[in-house]
């Protein structure tokens, strides 16, 4: 920031904000649970067969657009899964590793603004998709589910408390290291892998492995650690933007954003719709779709509760989806950037 009167400049210090970014992703490991895949049954992996072919389709759309427009390719990823899949933390990993490679001006405000647009849009062609095909294939909430109710409650946990807190960040901060540690090992590696995802699948393995020796954290603890982690970092971040230099660029991130809501409205009604069951469950599971293709889970679980209180509940949707967005929708999206970010096209090689 430049002060005109006295021609001096105001910079922050970015010392500790990767060390942010990286214990959110720590702790987002730290809160995944395996067992859950077992729980969510043969919907749940149609759902995640819907959902990873999409990946590389918003990807190869992203990139696409950005080259027809005389872009760099990684305003493309950044406009396609990394931010409208990923949200605001996984926008600015990414960026923070391969911003200044790609001297995308201002790149850093449109990461932001992509996935803030992301959210609204997520939310607002939810609806509408599924209620097209609610009308269309007369759908309505099952007999079964209308008695159990639609919503799918976790145990009660104690209230968070400082020695919960502790042990969360103990273990949140031996998965940091633990990531950095082979994130060394790894430099020379024909494909580049993030420290941030080497920190949350060194936060998973943690949680999994250690969760078989009696290792139990307190999963409220460790949410609120990096809810907190995470939005001090987007504070720093958002207070760090130069909003001027990215104008250039937004317009053409506008055009590649209107591409992507068409690809999400029509993946939802033709494919996952029809791949997870054509049913009133199906319907809400495509308006959860669109939050996660365009937005993140927090939209997507927002689609499906306007629908139930709209047509009723829909039990299996409400277990499925947070499965998918607590867990595998992060994995599987970095294995589709690691994958797009490693081509020759993108030039990060």
């Amino acid at each position: 920031m430049l002060i005109r009167s006295t021609g001096r400049g105001i910079a922050l210090a970015n010392t500790a904000k990767s060390d942010l970014l990286l214990l959110f992703f720590a702790c987002l490991g730290l809160t995944s649970d395996l067992r859950l895949l077992v729980r969510g049954g043969s919907r749940l992996v149609r759902f995640l067969l819907a959902l990873v072919p999409f990946l590389l389709a918003q990807d190869a759309l992203g990139v696409l657009m950005a080259k027809l427009l005389g872009l760099h390719p990684f305003l493309g990823l950044i406009a396609g899964s990394i931010t409208l899949v990923g949200g605001h933390g996984t926008g600015a990993a990414y960026v923070e590793k391969f911003g200044e490679a790609s001297a995308i001006p201002g790149v850093m405000a449109l990461t932001m603004t992509s996935a803030t647009l992301g959210l609204v849009l997520g939310g607002v062609i939810g609806g509408p998709v599924a209620e097209r095909l609610i009308r269309r294939f007369s759908l309505s909430a099952s007999a079964d589910s209308a008695r159990d109710g639609g919503v799918i409650m976790g145990p009660t946990e104690t209230p968070v408390t400082t020695v919960p807190v502790i042990g969360s960040l103990t273990a949140a901060l031996v998965a940091v290291l633990a990531g950095q540690w082979l994130g060394a090992r790894l430099v020379d590696a024909p494909v580049t892998v993030p420290d941030f995802l080497l920190c949350l699948l060194a936060g998973l393995v943690l949680r999994n492995v250690g969760g078989l020796i009696g290792l139990r954290l307190h999963a409220s603890a460790t949410e609120l650690l990096g809810s907190v982690c995470l939005s001090l970092f987007l504070a720093w971040t958002m207070m760090a933007l130069d909003l001027g230099s990215a104008y250039r660029s937004a317009a053409p991130l506008m055009v590649i954003l209107a591409a992507q809501v068409v690809l999400v409205a029509l993946w939802a009604s033709l494919v996952t719709f029809r791949l997870v069951g054509r049913d009133y469950e199906s319907a809400v599971m495509s308006a959860a779709f669109c939050g996660f293709a365009m937005g993140a889970s927090a939209t997507a679980i927002a689609n499906m509760q306007a629908l139930a209180r709209r047509h009723g509940p829909a039990p299996q949707a409400f277990l499925i989806v947070p499965i998918v967005g607590a867990f595998f929708i992060d994995i599987v999206n970095a294995v589709v950037l690691t994958l797009f970010l490693s081509m020759d096209i993108m030039g990060f090689g």
